[in-house]
């Protein structure tokens, strides 16, 4: 199995340590023929509009949402905006995800913060009942999810932080700058 990270900007390199680290083959995509041979992509939290724009500009809007109808996606942060249907904001999305998202819903860099999180997927997946610790920086929230998507976690407020959708999946938070390998494994078994 082969997991590209799409690597136009953002913190691409943490996501491709961690699939490293779970023993899966990964590669930076910066273009559409990276998408030959993948089993799954991680769309890397960063810069929601400059990760569109340079997708525009590197002609991969349409090779994304081609992948996208037949393979595991995964947004975290920034990724989950760009692989919505509506993020409120004009700026090129993906629109592969039944999901609505709020950009920086909980403020600037230093309302950054960090949480447990109960998340079932992860419970049935890992065999484990401990709580997902998730990192937050300049987070999205996703505000609502229809069509096919379904809720995987969510605040103790009941904001939305986590979603699924078939085999894309979208997190507001960043797992790659954790220890715990539990949800690039829950991804992994996706893509599988």
């Amino acid at each position: 199995m082969k997991i590209g990270v799409l690597a136009l900007q953002g913190d691409f390199s943490e996501h491709i340590s961690m699939l490293k680290r779970i023993g899966v083959e990964a590669i930076e995509v910066r273009l559409p023929k990276h998408l030959d041979g993948l089993s799954g992509l991680i769309i890397p939290g960063g810069e929601s509009t400059t990760i569109g724009k340079l997708a525009v500009a590197y002609d991969l809007m349409e090779p994304l949402r081609q992948f996208g109808k037949s393979h595991a996606i995964w947004g975290t942060c920034a990724g989950a905006i760009f692989l919505s249907k509506d993020a409120k904001a004009d700026q090129p999305l993906l629109g592969l995800m039944d999901i609505k998202v709020i950009r920086n819903a909980f403020g600037r860099q230093v309302d950054s913060f960090e949480t447990d999180l109960d998340i079932e997927g992860l419970k049935k997946a890992s065999g484990t009942d401990h709580p997902y610790h998730a990192v937050f920086i300049r987070a999205p929230i996703i505000e609502s999810v229809y069509g096919q998507a379904k809720v995987l976690s969510a605040l103790e407020d009941g904001r939305i932080v986590a979603a699924q959708e078939g085999r894309l999946l979208a997190t507001s938070f960043h797992p790659e700058l954790t220890d715990d390998t539990r949800f690039h494994q829950y991804f992994v078994s996706l893509a599988g």
